[in-house]
Parts: C-alpha cells; structure tokens; sequence
C-alpha cells in the first residue's frame, strides 16, 4: 500500500540538467527498494535507476552511468533521480516505482508500485 507521484519533469535543452523527485506514502517506506524506469511511445519501459533501502546501494543503467544519478531520503520518503548532459534521446516518460524487497533490481516485475509518470523533454 505505497502511493507514487513524481514532479520535476519539463522541458530543458540538451546538455542540460533536471531533478525529478518521487513522493511516496505509508509508513513502511523505509523498507523498499525504490527504481526509475522510462518509457517512449510504443516501447517497453527501461531501467535507469535503483537504490536500495538503506541508500548505500545505488545503481544506474550503462545508458546514464556517469550522467544520472539517484538518491533517497527516507525522512521525507522521497527518491530522486539527478540527470545531467541531457540528451534528446532522453526524451520519456519517467516513472518511480517501490519494491517490496530491501536491494536493487533493473527487473522491472520486481516493482510492485508505480507513480503516473512525468514527462521529460530534451531539445536540440
């Protein structure tokens, strides 16, 4: 029983930079594994991101090691996910999803709650 929504999405210039931030309710917060994933129409949804319960774990995707990076807080039950040398093929749709399980995973089935997503927009 976790509610996800997502803010910080919009419209930047290449090379540019954006933070997204996820909100997150209920008590146990603490205890999931949080991940961002993207999706582009007509594709399936991509990881780019974990972090695992304690935040002393964190995982990015070959696609944006060394551009993103992600982080939590638990006493705000926040994650975010810093994303800097934006390119246009970064352009998606960006979703915060909650793992029951306490480690990072790219599986996407792992994930047991989603937030709506927030549009990210990168220009030539």
């Amino acid at each position: 029983q976790v509610q996800l929504v997502e803010s910080g999405g919009g419209l930047v210039q290449a090379v540019g930079s954006l933070r997204l931030s996820c909100a997150a309710s209920g008590r146990a917060f603490s205890s999931y594994a949080m991940g961002w994933f993207r999706q582009a129409p007509g594709k399936a949804r991509e990881f780019i991101a974990a972090i695992s319960w304690s935040g002393d774990n964190p995982r990015t995707a070959d696609s944006v090691r060394g551009r993103f990076t992600i982080s939590r807080d638990n006493a705000k039950k926040t994650v975010s996910v810093q994303m800097n040398s934006l390119k246009p093929e970064d352009t998606d749709v960006y979703y915060c999803a909650a793992s029951r399980g306490l480690h990072t995973t790219p599986e996407e089935g792992a994930y047991a709650y989603w937030g709506q997503g927030t549009q990210v927009t990168v220009s030539s």
